[in-house]
Formats: structure tokens, sequence, C-alpha cells
């Protein structure tokens, strides 16, 4: 009977409720544990509150009866929605699969998806864990680091080949041999968070240039370790860490070496932020979805989950 109405779309294979009493599998399906999840669950009911605020608002005629007062919600419970938004981005199924698991159709799935992104990021937004974006907002985020010690790298994300003839030279990246978008990320080398995050570019675009483009304020007196993908990014009135290229036919000293080693030691901090923001399978495998600007929410999303989880110590 229970597969029967599972068939029929009258019942949900996942919910909150059951998955909570497996830990490993809940960790397993959203990247946390269920303490982490009841933190942010709060968070994101404030933000799915003020959503529908917005809605109302923009409504052309006033509503007629109170809200909530319709049929019964595909997903009833907050929790529910946040386990349906953290299961795609976790694990990122086809949109059929994941409406198969919450007991929806593929169109209905796609249309939670749009919806629920959105408020996780302003729910995030709220717990002060996406990073920064704008230079403005940056100066006053880097400022009050403790240290002023920062790491910056950039990081690929492969995308579906487009069709378009041009759009496949932009988005070809020499580095990865495949198609790929491209974000550079700066990280606060005490905390390991990430403080902030550029716009999504095309993958061919370099590292450097995406660096220059968004006019990073680092505070008088920082601190930056980079590889040699910013060869020559030297920002005023910062001390910058590279480690030395090979000269072309020749080799090293073992002081060279040695130097090269100890920033390596470093950076391999900001190797291992950016392996948990991909923990999340939606920013790591190939990305399939369609919508303008979505691929660059979803990096933002997946930059403020590593945050909250470095704050709320929920591991890997």
């Amino acid at each position: 009977m229970a597969w029967k109405a599972i068939e029929a779309g009258t019942e949900r294979m996942l919910s909150y409720e059951r998955v909570r009493r497996q830990p490993t599998v809940f960790k397993g399906m959203t990247g946390m544990t269920v303490e982490a999840f009841d933190r942010l669950v709060m968070a994101f009911m404030g933000a799915y509150a003020a959503d529908l605020d917005r809605l109302d608002q923009a409504r052309a005629t006033p509503r007629q009866r109170r809200r909530g007062g319709g049929r019964t919600s595909a997903i009833p419970t907050h929790a529910d929605k946040l386990l349906f938004i953290l299961c795609y981005l976790r694990l990122y199924p086809t949109q059929a699969l994941q409406g198969f698991f919450f007991g929806l159709s593929q169109p209905e799935a796609n249309e939670w998806i749009q919806r629920l992104l959105p408020i996780l990021s302003s729910a995030l937004g709220d717990e002060a864990q996406l990073p920064a974006r704008q230079a403005s907002d940056l100066q006053s985020i880097l400022a009050a680091c403790p240290g002023l010690e920062f790491m910056i790298d950039g990081t690929e994300r492969p995308i579906q080949r487009p069709q378009d003839p041009q759009r496949q030279r932009q988005y070809y990246s020499g580095k990865k041999k495949r198609h790929t978008v491209k974000n550079n990320v700066v990280t606060d080398k005490r905390t390991k968070k990430i403080v902030g995050l550029s716009d999504t570019v095309a993958g061919k675009q370099h590292d450097k240039k995406v660096a220059d483009e968004q006019q990073i304020p680092f505070p008088a007196g920082s601190s930056l370790w980079k590889d040699t993908g910013f060869q020559g990014y030297e920002p005023e009135h910062t001390t910058t860490f590279q480690p030395k290229k090979k000269p072309k036919g020749g080799t090293l000293t073992a002081e060279e070496k040695a130097i090269n080693q100890a920033i390596s030691r470093v950076r391999i901090a900001i190797e291992h932020t950016i392996g948990g923001v991909k923990l999340f399978r939606m920013v790591s495998d190939v990305y399939r979805n369609r919508k303008p600007g979505l691929e660059d929410l979803v990096m933002l999303i997946a930059c403020g989950l590593h945050n909250f989880r470095v704050d709320h110590v929920w591991g890997h």
C-alpha cells in the first residue's frame, strides 16, 4: 500500500522526521548534523516568512483568506523544506529524481528549487555567513579579521558544453581541458572562513584578471598567500607570499624549494576550504541548470554553508 501511495505521488519517501532518526544518513544527505540543521532551520523559518510577506506585497489584489488557509503544501514543514533544498545541493540529483523522493512531479520539484534557493541564501545572510561580494562590503569585513592574514585562490566548476561556438571558446578552460565557470575566493587564514567571493565568470578568464577586476581592498599591513596563478598581483600596502616558479631549463635552489614548501603548507588550508565548499555536489558535478544567474547563487550558498559549518563545527 505504501508503495502504491508513493507511485501516486501522495506519500513522500523522505521527510525530516523520518531521516533525522538515522544521523549518518542525515549527514550524508544534507552535509550537516541534525543539531546544526536544527539551528539553521530557525533562520530559514524567518527568511521564509519574509519571502511570504514580499509575495503578499506584490499581489495585484488583496489576499481573500488568511495565509495557510488553502490546500496543504506538498512540503508541509519548514524542516522538510530545508531538507529538500539541502538534499538537492548536497546530492544534485535530477529534478525528476528529487521530485520522486519528496512526492512531487518534476515541474513541481523545479518550482520548489527555484523558490527555496534564494530563501536559503537569505537565511545564511541573516546568520552572517555569506562572503562579501562588493568592494565596499569587503573593506569592512577584511578590516575586522584578526591578524589581517588572508589567502586567495581560484576555483573552477565544470559546465555542460555550450552549443554556441563563441560561448564554447569563452568558457573553455585550458587548465581543466573542459568548459567551466570560475570564482576567486578569499579566506581568513585564522578562521578558515570564506570572507570574499568574486562574481562567477567564464572559465577562460585568468585568476589574476578576475582579482584585478574585483579590486579587493586589503587593509594596510595585510599578509596574502597566493599561488602562481596570481603572478604579478600585488595589492598596495600588502605583503604577499607566492611559490617561486622553476626557471625554464633550470632548477630551484634548496633554499627556494624549502620556501616553496613552507608557503604550500600554509596554502593547503585554502584547498581544504574549497573542498569543504565542493562537498555540495551542485558546485562540483557538471552544472546542468539553465536559469541565468543560478550558477552564481549556488556558489554563494555553498560558501555560506561552509562558513556555517566552521562556526558550528558540524564536520565533514
